[in-house]
């Protein structure tokens, strides 16, 4: 049987901020007393951060202390952004966030026990010392996700690959689990460009990354290394696991249809790959996995060769 729910939509504007009291930020209070001191305390502890995941948890834990709760869950599908703290309950209400026409994503409160009117109505007010925080956090993770993303593939930059592979090194000496890494390569590049212009090389290159990221699980990542060349990084895969993930994508870059002009171009790619030695730096990983590309270059293409 489904859970009873209730859904509601709020939309946020100047008028109601204002009729809710957040004109002024007050002094921030021990132990609130009442709904608008609660409220006044959250607008001032929402605004200390600018990350989702702490701005939801705060607010999670204190609201319980004007309604108890078993669960929030937050969801932001344009920023791919899905939070939910505590257990799930059998009853909930959920709230669509918008203020001005922007939608700040939907957030659920769930608990066994029915939803009252007036804990419904607490829920609401509450929810106003939540709207800018969370929009100030949200634009900021679009300015982060931004700075690190190539903006033609959708994959990963130089800098956000830089920062990932130092981070899964360590990760891996730590957990004691293997990393493996993939080159990829799109073979004769220059002629696609050449041939049928720069147009079609980005909608290529769209379509490459677009197919690698099909073939992947969701902890594994893709950044555009340079050009037409595209590192994959295999957390907890090791040597004869990252072979298979490297044929795989090989198959699969072959199997598609890419056109130009109503032509068919084919399409392969040669690939790279290392797994992480003991003690080996984030240079030499990489420099293996390259070398190993070049010999699948200098042998015809449309291969995976192994690093030694």
């Amino acid at each position: 049987m489904k859970p009873p729910s209730q859904t509601n939509a709020i939309d946020f504007d100047s008028a109601k901020l204002q009729r809710l009291g957040f004109g002024q930020q007050p002094p921030l209070l021990e132990r609130p007393v009442s709904l608008a001191q609660l409220r006044q305390q959250l607008s001032l502890q929402l605004q200390t951060s600018l990350e989702p995941q702490r701005i939801l948890g705060t607010f999670y834990r204190e609201i319980q202390r004007m309604v108890p709760l078993d669960a929030l869950c937050y969801l932001h599908k344009s920023s791919d952004l899905r939070l939910e703290f505590g257990q799930r309950g059998h009853h909930s209400i959920s709230y669509s966030l918008s203020h001005e026409g922007e939608h700040l994503g939907e957030l659920i409160f769930r608990r066994n026990q029915r939803f009252s009117e007036q804990e419904q109505g607490n829920l609401e007010s509450l929810l106003a010392a939540l709207l800018f925080p969370m929009r100030n956090a949200l634009l900021y993770r679009t300015a982060t996700q931004s700075a690190l993303r190539d903006p033609l593939t959708g994959t990963g930059n130089r800098i956000a690959m830089d920062q990932t592979l130092q981070r899964e090194i360590e990760l891996s000496r730590r957990h004691l689990q293997p990393l493996s890494v993939l080159m990829l390569d799109i073979d004769h590049f220059k002629q696609v460009n050449d041939t049928h212009g720069h147009s079609t090389g980005d909608d290529v290159l769209q379509a490459v990354a677009a197919s690698i990221k099909n073939q992947l699980r969701n902890v594994d990542m893709v950044f555009r290394y340079g050009g037409e060349e595209f590192l994959i990084l295999l957390s907890n895969t090791c040597r004869e696991a990252a072979a298979m993930v490297g044929e795989r994508l090989r198959f699969a870059v072959q199997s598609e249809e890419y056109l130009a002009d109503g032509h068919t171009i084919l399409l392969t790619v040669s690939l790279g790959c290392s797994t992480l030695l003991p003690g080996e730096s984030a240079d030499s990983l990489l420099r293996r996995a390259d070398s190993a590309l070049y010999v699948a270059k200098r042998e015809g293409r449309n291969r995976l060769e192994m690093a030694g």
